[in-house]
């Protein structure tokens, strides 16, 4: 077994060592474009010691956004995109754009443009119906995740990651509750994978082997009737065969149903509602009950990912509750070629640095969670001094 701090391959490219730095939203991005904010934010892990970082969310169209503030895949944003591989690349790591749509996630009041859904279902952001696209319209979908990846390669991306999570558009497609179509995309479980095979296969060939290719992949949505982790096993088999993905990164959890399902620790009710305006805010008063806290422990999703590691041969990304180098031996221990995590390195964008020169630092990340409110504003960690813009 390699050690965790050693250079590793994935896909066509070498990374220093085997942490990556997990997609979470910087809200940094005010105009759709890359800030010096953005920029000094991925900078920062990547100084303090990461193999690669990720910048989210890059949506492959602007309806594909959770609102209009986020990155959105185009010609206009490849210049700032550039800037901020040349600073990550600078500090000797690499960089990879999380790349996808946010279907029912979509804020289609804030992005102006209709929410995408499996079926048609009611939006509580925007308090509207969401469109339910057609063949045509997925195609669509498709060649946008092509395009995408192009303008990420254009920008001198390492990497790029597709979102095959959280209930985002192509996740809400695997979900028997969310996916009630009866045509080519519904149904069957071959049915509903077959929007993620498409997308996988078609950035496969825009970028061939010149960019790695990871997608961000659900084992379980953490509700009934949704994705569960047998079906997503046979997904993940069918993503191995169908050989376009150098990696997939195991996670859990539904952004529209039941986000704390991924995030473990506190829940912060308080905060959420307290983030939106009227009426939203008094929504989400009143829906706070039903943000339910799941206690947090290290590599909370390891049980879950240990059967993809015993049924899949190609190489597999550990996420949930790394934030020690005991917990980073464990997941190598266990055959996982790669680490992601997020939260603790918003804490302390230097813990790798720290790990590496003393096995047994602690991580000062109390997994309180208060930092998922921000997002809305400008993402940060609510008990450092990083709290406006630089």
């Amino acid at each position: 077994m390699s050690d965790i701090f050693e250079p590793a391959r994935l896909g066509p490219i070498t990374l220093r060592n085997r942490v990556i730095k997990s997609a979470t939203f910087e809200g940094r991005t005010p105009d759709a474009l890359v800030t010096d904010d953005l920029i000094e934010y991925h900078r920062a892990p990547a100084a303090g010691g990461v193999g690669m970082t990720t910048v989210a969310y890059c949506a492959v169209a602007p309806g594909g956004r959770t609102d209009r503030h986020q990155i959105w895949m185009r010609p206009d944003a490849v210049p700032g995109l550039r800037r901020l591989a040349d600073a990550v690349h600078a500090e000797g790591a690499a960089v990879s754009a999380q790349i996808g749509h946010a279907g029912p996630v979509a804020n289609a009041a804030s992005n102006r443009s209709p929410a995408l859904a499996p079926t048609r279902l009611f939006s509580p952001l925007s308090m509207k119906m969401m469109h339910r696209p057609d063949a045509a319209a997925l195609r669509e979908v498709v060649q946008a995740h092509a395009d995408a990846a192009g303008y990420a390669e254009q920008a001198g991306f390492d990497a790029v990651e597709i979102h095959f999570g959280h209930n985002y558009l192509v996740s809400a497609f695997f979900s028997p509750l969310l996916n009630r179509r009866r045509d080519e995309y519904g149904g069957s479980l071959r049915n509903r994978a077959r929007l993620a095979r498409d997308i996988a296969m078609a950035v496969r060939d825009r970028v061939g082997d010149r960019l790695a290719v990871t997608a961000k992949l659900n084992m379980d949505d953490g509700v009934a009737p949704g994705l569960h982790i047998e079906e997503s096993l046979q997904i993940g088999r069918w993503l191995q065969d169908d050989d376009a993905l150098d990696a997939l990164e195991l996670t859990a959890g539904s952004s529209l149903l039941n986000p704390m399902y991924l995030f473990r620790g506190d829940a912060p009710r308080r905060s959420f509602a307290r983030a939106f305006p009227p009426p939203l805010g008094w929504g989400m008063r009143l829906a706070g009950p039903f943000l339910r806290a799941y206690p947090y422990q290290e590599a909370f999703l390891l049980d879950m990912a240990r059967q993809f590691r015993q049924e899949l041969t190609m190489p597999l990304i550990l996420l949930g509750g790394i934030t020690s180098r005991e917990t980073m031996d464990l997941a190598r221990s266990e055959g996982f070629e790669f680490v992601a995590m997020a939260r603790a390195l918003l804490r302390q964008p230097d813990l790798i640095n720290r790990i590496q020169a003393n096995d047994r630092p602690r991580s000062l990340c109390t997994h309180c969670n208060e930092c998922m409110p921000t997002i809305y504003s400008r993402t940060h960690c609510v008990l450092t001094r990083d709290r406006v813009a630089g």
